[in-house]
């Protein structure tokens, strides 16, 4: 028996380009953001690996560092997508929202790497006691937090961000209803 081919007639019927809308109820968008900040693999290797220092300081785990981060930046990452779809009215599908976060995540975590690289350089070259050991740490810092950590941030962001970005996809939208032309012009106001 043959299985009937696959057609995309339309656009919207492609995986992810169906139109979407905001969840009319309240607890959506919190319920988004609680479900995008616990990320699984984050949360389980703090489960099976708990970290050795839970007080903020020198020596935290970086996990929690990254769950500190999560519980600012998914919010802040849902409200910029509500005032771009306000404005503009984009992102309209959920593989826009999706790609939104993953671009957003990706810039953030980035930028974040190259400030802590750059704050490890200043902090080598304060606690050098000549120029030419202040040369070296700044070498060997930018080769360890630059070069060799910056591609892993921007994995780590990415992949985070794609959940954050499929949990607001799917839990704080919905498919919007089809629009309705107005073919007689009887839905103008004609007062």
């Amino acid at each position: 028996m043959a299985r009937p081919a696959i057609r995309f007639d339309r656009i919207e019927d492609l995986p992810g380009q169906t139109r979407v809308t905001w969840r009319r109820t309240r607890l959506a968008i919190p319920l988004a953001a609680v479900a995008g900040i616990a990320w699984p693999p984050l949360i389980l290797t703090l489960l099976i690996w708990p970290p050795q220092n839970w007080v903020p300081g020198a020596d935290i785990d970086w996990r929690l560092v990254l769950l500190a981060l999560g519980a600012v930046a998914v919010p802040a990452g849902l409200m910029i997508i509500r005032r771009e779809r306000d404005r503009r009215g984009r992102p309209g599908t959920r593989l826009g929202i999706v790609w939104r976060f993953m671009l957003y995540g990706g810039l953030l975590a980035a930028g974040l790497q190259i400030l802590v690289a750059l704050g490890m350089v200043v902090i080598g070259l304060v606690a050098s006691s000549d120029v030419v050991q202040g040369m070296g740490a700044t070498e060997t810092t930018l080769l360890i937090y630059g070069v060799a950590g910056l591609p892993v941030a921007i994995l780590v962001g990415v992949s985070y961000a794609l959940w954050v970005g499929l949990c607001a996809a799917f839990i704080a939208f919905v498919p919007a209803p089809d629009k309705v032309r107005d073919r007689l012009g009887l839905m103008t106001d004609q007062g």
